[in-house]
């Protein structure tokens, strides 16, 4: 293990303590001054400055008391100083023992290395919620190039000429 690894570990633990610890300055201090944060229902916060203020309203707030756990699942360098973050974590409520698996989520976060040591630059937080691709000759997959065909058929749709053979 290399000590960027190490470093970028130590990153994620504090990320987590920092929650755990309802301390949103300590919150903040993990991220570029310029860094941007998708929320798991796809909103979007723009610099440290925001996310420690939508943090302190939350852990003064409905997240009060609650608890970041997670893992990293892989680390992967990009460029000299730049790596992608994989993991997974949830928020555990006080009252809860237990993780309810629909609240796992994944995380892919770009890491900087900056002259205060490594900051998260970049995360997107997306619920874990697996779905089945269907096969093409599925039902589904039937229904869907009948409806596509239909639509083109009374004009609807997107107008799309060099797929519009294609599968139907």
């Amino acid at each position: 293990m290399s000590t960027s690894d190490i470093q970028i570990q130590d990153l994620f633990q504090r990320f987590m303590q920092t929650w755990n610890d309802g301390d949103a300055v300590a919150f903040g201090a993990c991220f570029t001054e310029d860094s941007d944060y998708v929320s798991y229902d796809g909103t979007r916060a723009v610099g440290r400055a925001e996310h420690q203020d939508n943090h302190d309203r939350l852990f003064r707030g409905v997240l009060t008391g609650s608890a970041l756990v997670g893992e990293i699942e892989a680390i992967r360098y990009i460029a000299p100083g730049v790596a992608i973050v994989y993991g997974t974590a949830s928020v555990l409520m006080p009252w809860r023992s237990e993780l309810p698996k629909r609240r796992l989520s994944r995380q892919t976060v770009v890491v900087v290395n900056t002259d205060d040591g490594w900051r998260i630059t970049a995360i997107h937080n997306g619920r874990v919620r697996p779905v089945t691709i269907p096969a093409p000759d599925s039902m589904p997959s039937k229904m869907s190039r009948a409806t596509t065909r239909a639509a083109r058929l009374l004009g609807l749709g997107r107008r799309n000429t060099a797929s519009a053979g294609a599968g139907a």
